[in-house]
């Protein structure tokens, strides 16, 4: 069951209480203007819970806003009373102590002081409560303190205004936190007190002996005093301020105290530098015409601004890391940087300044950058200093620079005053060196209009014309400028034209845009001619047209000669007939004169070359002859075999010649070029000799490709052989395969369809060849080798095989580095021959009997030794002469097994064309080719029907037997 502390008993909520005393100041109690409640404490338990009003004068219930309390619960009149009161109360009734504080005891904005105690003996639940109104009090109070915040925010944000007192009679200055900063004077002391001489200390020594003097006589005065004077902080900064006062004095003028402040004035000081800074750099650059004199005007005018030793531009060197400097201001007692000075040779800020960042040292023992070089920056006076660079399209091309002869700090109000006077240096010299581009494009304009024969003028806006060229008025017959002004000149346009002429210029005028216009204009002779005129608007960037600048041009003889064309219309068709015809005449004539040059030069080399093997041919078969009448047949196999030498020479050179010429009948088969060229390996190394180290890089994997293996084989050499060649003291040459992917792009650079090649280069690392001799390269007889030792074939030839092939050569050499040249080959899609042995005449196989081969040739001696070869392996042999008498044969019922045929026949039958005609009758014949020249409509370029083989003169004689024998043996 809840009792109360002091253990009385009760019901639930049980009130203890006892009746007020009823003295003589209950009057005092009704009539005080303080409030006065008292309540017992209702518990549960030990927690009190609530209260009861026993007594409450008028006063507390107007402060309270309670009315017939008496009797009630504090919670049945307020149920929304704070819970602290209830607290409170129970922990007085409890420890016995009063307590004091401030509060709102009802809704509103008045404040009061509440005092509560407990009545009677300890244990007793009787509470008395006392409220007093202390709203105006707090009000005051509040004022006051906001007013004294407002004040030392006002003071903060002054950024240096402080208070001073000074007791002059104790020369003891009393100062506030703030004045002591500002004065670099310790607070604590300045608190105390300190000497004024203490303070003087942190006054810009040139500023000192005159701020001394206007206190002074202030002192003396009792006057007001005013000054403006800059302090010198420890780390250089430089602080303006202006300090205010009026000097105390006694009844009979004994100075006593005088008391002042000081703000600061720093920002208002650099603006109005500044803005002086600025317009004295206007006034003084306005009528310059020099970049340089701008630039020294600039420089003045900042070092006085900034109160510094040196300031001036000078022109960067990136690449050097120099600065050349033509000319800078300089303090009295500074030396000029004029000159040139290596930025390495005083730090390594040459880094930022090349990144575009203005560089501020304010001490160049300290910072990083500067302090290796600090020793020479002081000798030059540069003991702080500002780099400022200048860019011109991203590039560093010049720099601004400030020095001073002390430690400085830089105020960011004066970096932007530099970035602000170099911004107008530039701006200025760029209008001068706009103002002189226009000036000479103007003066070249007007050279250029005087020298045209066209006639040229220009217009104002509205039309007036205020100048014209030279040609004008000697066109017209007038003196200058009398064509000045709005619509005169339309007096020279002719009657008939001068109001569509008139409309046109207003209505080009009107839409800004281009004025065309033919008219006639009349002249000097007074008769007219035909004009074309043109006029285009000039424009400022804003779009607005400022002139027109227009010719008139002679037509006339065009509009004639217009009228003349077409006039010829009619006859145009049978006119370009004509030209076609002569064109044409003239082509062939010029393609005649081509071949004529072309078979000159071939006639020349090939005649040269012939010469030498057929002497060689002539006198072994004369000296053979005489040997065998003599009977000296030891020497018969000697000069057979030179015989044999120089017509193998012959053939050789003949195949170079077919081969150039892409008319050489080729021998196509799928061809493994790795294996080709191991077997050539060995013949190599013998040829180029023991000096030269040959490699072979042989790609795996490599496609086969559709070739004459002969022909590659005799251009590998070729190219091994120049390579030799091009090595006299020895060297490397290597021969390489691979595939090869030509797309689109290159095949555009190498001539060739875009798809799969096979590459083969051969190269090395001797003298080169310079462009103009690569550009001759595959010129037939075009050698750079000594007279007799080449007979400039040999790349020619590989050229011709290899377009003939379908692929290509191309040459990539530097001098004193080496050649490579590589041929570029189509890929064949299929596997590749093997490698045939090489035939052997005398165990060639015999004919089987009644086997019959019918040979055409035009040459007898030709036929005569085929018919050997025949004979010899027992088949029967017939011959023809020329393409209608082997026809003839064909078309008979002769057994005909295998024809072998010359290509170029007479009779006028090719030897293609009797093959063809003998295949409508014998549709199986087996055909061989044997020819030394063959035209690509006869052989297909170089691809035969079914059935159909070619060999070309000259042959071997066991190869043409062994390859009768395979093709009667086919099926």
């Amino acid at each position: 069951m809840p009792s109360s502390p002091n253990n009385v008993p009760g019901n639930d909520r049980q009130r203890v209480s006892a009746r007020p005393g009823e003295g003589d100041y209950r009057e005092v109690f009704t009539a005080i203007d303080i409030g006065f409640g008292l309540v017992d404490l209702i518990f549960d338990g030990d927690r009190v819970i609530d209260c009861r009003f026993l007594e409450a004068n008028a006063q507390f219930l107007r402060q309270t806003g309670l009315r017939d309390p008496v009797g009630q619960t504090w919670h049945a009149l307020q149920p929304a009373l704070d819970g602290d009161w209830i607290g409170t109360f129970g922990e007085i009734a409890r420890t016995g102590h009063a307590t004091r504080f401030e509060t709102r005891v009802a809704q509103g904005d008045r404040r009061y002081d509440a005092q509560v105690a407990r009545i009677g003996e300890p244990g007793s639940v009787r509470i008395a409560v006392l409220l007093s109104d202390v709203t105006e009090r707090h009000r005051t109070e509040t004022l006051a303190r906001e007013a004294e915040e407002r004040l030392q925010l006002a003071l903060s944000a002054g950024g240096g205004i402080g208070t001073w007192d000074w007791d002059i009679a104790r020369d003891r200055v009393t100062a506030d936190a703030r004045f002591a900063l500002l004065y670099g004077v310790d607070p604590a002391a300045a608190l105390a007190g300190a000497p004024i001489t203490t303070f003087f200390q942190g006054i810009h020594p040139d500023d000192r002996a005159r701020t001394e003097q206007a206190i002074e006589m202030a002192v003396q005065s009792g006057g007001p005093f005013e000054a403006e004077y800059r302090l010198l902080e420890r780390d250089g900064t430089i602080r303006w301020v202006i300090a205010q006062g009026r000097c105390e004095r006694a009844a009979d003028g004994t100075a006593l105290r005088f008391p002042g402040i000081s703000f600061e004035i720093t920002a208002r000081k650099l603006a109005d530098v500044r803005q002086t800074a600025l317009l004295a750099l206007g006034d003084a650059i306005r009528d310059l015409t020099d970049p340089a004199a701008i630039a020294y005007a600039a420089a003045e005018i900042l070092g006085h601004a900034l109160q510094v030793s040196r300031v001036g531009y000078g022109v960067i060197d990136t690449l050097a890391e120099t600065i050349t400097v033509e000319r800078d201001w300089n303090a009295p007692g500074t030396r000029t940087l004029a000159g040139m000075l290596q930025f390495r040779d005083y730090g390594s800020y040459i880094e930022d300044l090349k990144a575009g960042r203005t560089v501020v040292i304010a001490d160049v023992e300290r910072d990083p950058r500067t302090a290796a070089g600090a020793a020479g920056l002081k000798a030059i006076s540069a003991w702080s200093f500002v780099n400022m660079p200048l860019l011109e399209q991203d590039a560093f091309v010049a720099l601004l620079y400030a020095n001073h002869d002390q430690p400085r700090v830089w105020a960011d109000e004066e970096l932007q005053l530099m970035r602000e006077v170099a911004d107008r240096v530039r701006a200025a010299t760029e209008r001068l060196r706009a103002e002189a581009a226009l000036r000479e494009s103007e003066e070249q304009f007007r050279v250029f209009a005087q020298a045209v024969p066209s006639l040229i003028w220009a217009a104002r806006p509205d039309g007036e014309i205020y100048w014209v060229n030279q040609q004008v008025y000697d066109y017209a017959g007038i003196s200058p400028g009398a064509l000045t002004g709005s619509g005169t000149w339309l007096s020279l346009v002719h009657a008939d034209d001068r109001e569509a002429t008139a409309t046109t210029w207003q209505a080009a005028r009107d839409t800004g845009t281009t004025y065309a216009a033919e008219f006639r204009l009349r002249s000097a002779d007074g008769g007219y001619r035909w004009f074309l005129a043109r006029a285009e608007p000039v424009r400022t960037i804003g779009g607005q047209i400022t002139r027109w600048v227009g010719t008139n041009t002679d037509i006339d003889d065009g509009r004639r000669h217009a009228a003349e064309l077409l006039a010829w219309t009619e006859t145009l068709e049978d006119q370009v007939a004509a030209r076609t015809r002569e064109l044409m005449d003239v082509e062939a004539a010029l393609r005649q004169s081509q071949k004529m040059e072309a078979v000159g030069q071939l006639t020349g080399g090939l005649a040269h070359d012939f010469n030498n093997l057929l002497t060689g041919i002539m006198g072994s078969l004369e000296l053979l002859g005489i040997r065998i009448a003599q009977g000296r047949l030891g020497d018969v196999e000697r000069y057979s075999l030179a015989a044999q030498g120089a017509a193998k020479r012959a053939a050789a050179l003949t195949h170079r010649l077919l081969a150039f010429s892409r008319r050489q009948t080729l021998d196509p088969r799928p061809t493994d070029v790795n294996r080709l060229i191991g077997g050539l390996e060995e013949l190599v190394r013998r040829t180029v000799g023991p000096d030269i180290a040959v490699e072979v890089v042989a790609s795996a994997g490599l496609w086969s490709t559709l070739v004459d293996p002969n022909q590659l084989e005799n251009a590998i050499l070729n190219l091994c052989i120049n390579a030799r060649d091009a090595m006299p003291t020895g060297g490397r040459l290597t021969i390489e395969t691979a595939n090869r992917w030509i797309d689109a792009r290159m095949g555009r650079d190498r001539d060739l369809e875009p798809g799969q090649y096979v590459s083969l280069c051969v190269s090395d690392n001797g003298t080169g060849m310079p462009p103009e001799v690569v550009a001759k390269a595959f010129d037939p007889f075009f050698t750079t080798k000594p007279l007799g030792l080449g007979t400039g074939l040999g790349l020619s030839m590989i050229y011709g095989f290899a377009r003939q092939s379908g692929g290509q050569v191309r040459i990539y050499s530097e001098v004193r580095k080496g050649s490579n040249i590589c041929i570029y080959l189509p890929r064949h899609f299929g596997p590749s021959d093997e490698d045939e042995p090489q035939p052997d005449f005398a165990e060639a196989p015999r004919a089987i009997r009644g086997e019959t081969v019918l040979i055409v040739d035009d040459e007898p001696t030709v036929r005569m030794l085929v018919v050997e070869v025949l004979e010899e392996l027992g088949y029967a042999a017939i011959e023809a002469a020329d393409g209608p008498a082997g026809l003839k044969i064909l078309q008979s019922d002769t057994r005909i097994d295998l024809l072998v045929t010359d290509v170029g026949l007479p009779g006028g039958m090719n030897g293609r064309q009797m093959a063809d005609a003998a295949r409508v009758g014998r549709p199986d014949l087996k055909i061989l080719f044997i020819t030394g020249y063959a035209e690509n409509a006869v052989v297909g370029n170089g691809h035969l029907d079914p059935g159909m083989h070619v060999m070309t003169k000259p042959f071997a004689i066991d190869a043409l037997a062994d390859r009768i024998r395979d093709l009667i043996r086919l099926p």
